[in-house]
């Protein structure tokens, strides 16, 4: 039904983006300054042939920490539950995406959730393969099967802005190789991982990588697992508890959907065994979100009835 309601649709997303104007687009990666911050655009996928999408449906933009959810779900495919959780806690923090105070004071010093940049940094050093290419490789492989869409690849510019400005991040995964949580080379990892951050997609991608998600891990069309049952699951766990950075607390109770922001703006929501969402809408609040995607996905949890709380 909502896929068909474009009309609605429509005007939802004209509402919504009044709000651009009140937030501003991430600048500490110089890449990501570049984008318009009225831009705001919605797709969802209920499992059909095609996505219903509205607004600035033409714009690519990258995944940056919507990553961390895919990253997770390769890793523990490729570790196991218990690997992967040796390394990484479970637990949601209040503190910035970014911070070390968790990682410093916490003992063992592992981070606490896989959705922070620390916890994704181990996250991501336990994708197999021998080198970057090879993990990179596989994780956009996984991307395209995911998404039915084999042209996804990486910004190789903002992945070189992201480089060249991860003083915060290299900090942090130097802070863990000297606690054990891994033994890659720091540069390697970080060279991996801002790739995997810079993989670039578009509303509908999202979209279909939600409704996967959402839908017990099984592919949008011919409805094969491609996600196990236990770790799709896992993921809207953690996107619950720990999906929209230190905001996911009031988002729970506001919208009430799993979801996944990133600061280039996107948001990436799965409604369990029902549909998958993609927005993008670069201008943030002051938590990293998309301050206009927020109040759309609200209205649209408000009208539709999707919470599932």
């Amino acid at each position: 039904m909502i896929c068909e309601d474009k009309e609605v649709l429509n005007y939802m997303i004209e509402e919504a983006r009044i709000y651009t104007k009140d937030g501003k687009v991430a600048d500490y990666i110089p890449a990501l300054k570049e984008a318009d911050s009225s831009v705001l655009s919605l797709a969802i996928y209920d499992g059909g042939k095609t996505c219903a999408a509205v607004g600035n449906v033409e714009e690519t933009f990258t995944l940056q920490s919507i990553s961390k959810v895919l990253s997770l779900a390769l890793a523990l495919m490729d570790q196991g539950v218990e690997e992967v959780f040796s390394k990484v806690g479970m637990e949601p923090t209040g503190d910035p995406f970014n911070s070390i105070i968790k990682l410093e004071t916490n003992k063992p010093n592992k981070p606490l959730n896989p959705m922070i940049n620390a916890g994704a940094l181990a996250v991501t050093s336990m994708i197999a393969g021998t080198t970057t290419e090879e993990k990179l490789g596989r994780l956009l492989s996984f991307i395209h099967e995911l998404t039915g869409n084999p042209k996804i690849s990486y910004d190789e510019h903002v992945a070189n802005s992201e480089l060249a400005t991860a003083h915060l991040n290299r900090s942090l995964a130097y802070f863990m190789k000297q606690h054990g949580v891994f033994d890659d080379d720091v540069e390697d990892l970080l060279d991996l991982y801002t790739k995997q951050c810079a993989i670039e997609v578009s509303c509908q991608d999202l979209a279909k990588i939600g409704y996967v998600i959402a839908n017990e891990g099984r592919h949008v069309e011919s409805h094969r697992p491609i996600i196990p049952l236990h770790i799709s699951r896992i993921l809207k766990t953690f996107m619950v508890t720990c999906g929209m950075y230190n905001a996911s607390g009031e988002f729970a109770i506001r919208v009430g959907i799993p979801a996944k922001s990133g600061v280039s703006g996107g948001i990436m929501a799965s409604i369990p065994h029902g549909l998958g969402i993609g927005i993008y809408g670069p201008a943030l609040d002051d938590k990293g979100n998309s301050i206009a995607g927020m109040k759309l996905l609200e209205a649209l949890s408000s009208r539709y009835d999707l919470s599932i709380f």
